[in-house]
């Protein structure tokens, strides 16, 4: 029998739904493609890994550093201080 003459999809029993012809090379080859890829997703998700993994915790938040004194600095640069030299 030449199996290039089969369908890739056949009609089912069932209703009106087609499934992959084990018959045809390439209806073959869709039904293998098709169990390797559901396994691989549910090892996947079992796993929580690829695109299943959570995302990655933020990092904790932490305050900006305290380096403002009191009080505020005033916008215009203080004038210099006398100096106290001795007669």
């Amino acid at each position: 029998m030449n199996r290039d003459d089969e369908p890739v999809f056949k009609r089912s029993k069932w209703g009106n739904r087609y499934h992959y012809n084990p018959h045809n090379p390439l209806g073959l080859a869709l039904i293998i493609a098709s169990l390797l890829f559901t396994a691989t997703m549910l090892i996947l998700m079992a796993n929580r890994a690829g695109p299943f993994a959570p995302p990655a915790a933020p990092a904790p938040w932490s305050p900006p550093p305290f380096d403002q004194s009191w009080p505020p600095r005033s916008t215009a640069p203080l004038p210099p201080a006398p100096s106290q030299e001795g007669p």
